[in-house]
């Protein structure tokens, strides 16, 4: 049987536990960031024009998810289209798939309606920023 420990031993022990808890939790928020700009900050948005390939492959009534892109594009009606950035207000994560007209948050469940870019369920608070997007020459121009 084992000394009792002393209470200066038992406080460092609980401090080495609290620090690599918080440390932990640090690389947990970290894993949930994505790539930064030369500021410091994510861009939400396309900074540039980005070419998203052809205009057809958005299904009239419904959306894809550009996530390589950070976008997501809805075409409400023929020759119609909406966009709106792909990357989660809540933490930044990009959304990884789309079900039944909701944009997916891999990170935290939060739901955002690709047709309008609100908040279906958080923890996202604010809903998803519009970008312009267009049709030229039957491609889509984002951005």
């Amino acid at each position: 049987m084992s000394a009792p420990q002393s209470p200066a031993r038992r406080t460092v022990l609980k401090g080495a536990a609290a620090l690599a808890g918080t440390a932990g939790a640090g690389a947990t928020l970290a894993a949930c960031s994505t790539e930064t700009d030369s500021g410091g900050h994510t861009p939400a948005t396309p900074t540039a024009p980005v070419d998203l390939g052809a205009a057809a492959d958005v299904p009239v009534g419904g959306a894809k998810l550009y996530r390589e892109n950070k976008l997501i594009v809805s075409c409400p009606a023929e020759g119609e289209y909406k966009a709106f950035s792909a990357q989660c207000t809540h933490a930044g994560c990009v959304l990884d798939k789309i079900v039944e007209g909701e944009g997916n948050c891999p990170c935290h469940g939060s739901r955002f309606d690709v047709k309008t870019g609100k908040v279906l369920r958080g923890p996202a608070a604010a809903p998803l920023p519009a970008v312009p997007v267009r049709a030229e020459n039957g491609k889509l121009v984002a951005g």
